[in-house]
């Protein structure tokens, strides 16, 4: 595809995000476009939906994307924007992404450090239950499916590429207590 015939890009470069350190502490802020472009550590939110038969809900993201545009990915996930907390940056992404905004945060599963793979990002993972509907965001999503668990496994082992990279670090951990 080329650059004019892609859609326009779902984010703000502007945005600002809390830039922090080895051990997760703010020590600064910077706009979007600067921290993806020198690879500062900042934080971000994956949120696993599962529905009572014990399905992950995974979406596509949209093309417009700046980041692995067009891969599946966890239920919803995003920056942690500047001064928020990471359980106030899940519920917003679930409002944002997926229409609804629990009452309270969802539970929080697991921390993944910082890391190339992440995308340098300390990832908060959560966790809940919600049989939906769901009212997918187009800019953010194009579709959503939910999926048995035996069939994440199969194409993590035969088509791993098809998952964003930050999805296939945090399936490596979560992978062994589902």
């Amino acid at each position: 595809m080329r650059d004019k015939d892609k859609p326009p890009s779902a984010q703000n470069l502007h945005e600002l995000f809390d830039v922090v350190n080895e051990r997760d502490e703010v020590v600064g802020r910077a706009p979007r476009g600067e921290v993806h472009a020198r690879g500062l550590w900042h934080r971000a939110v994956h949120v696993f939906v599962f529905d009572r038969a014990g399905r992950l809900f995974l979406q596509k993201r949209s093309l417009a994307k700046d980041k692995s545009p067009g891969l599946w990915d966890a239920s919803c996930s995003g920056h942690v924007d500047a001064g928020e907390t990471y359980d106030a940056a899940a519920r917003r992404e679930l409002g944002e992404e997926l229409g609804f905004e629990p009452a309270d945060p969802p539970v929080r599963w697991l921390r993944v450090g910082a890391s190339e793979p992440t995308g340098w990002e300390f990832i908060w993972v959560y966790r809940l239950v919600h049989e939906g509907p769901f009212v997918l965001n187009p800019h953010e999503i194009d579709t959503g499916e939910w999926h048995p668990i035996a069939r994440i496994r199969e194409l993590m082992t035969s088509d791993p590429e098809r998952f964003t990279r930050p999805f296939r670090e945090i399936w490596s951990v979560v992978a062994v207590d589902l």
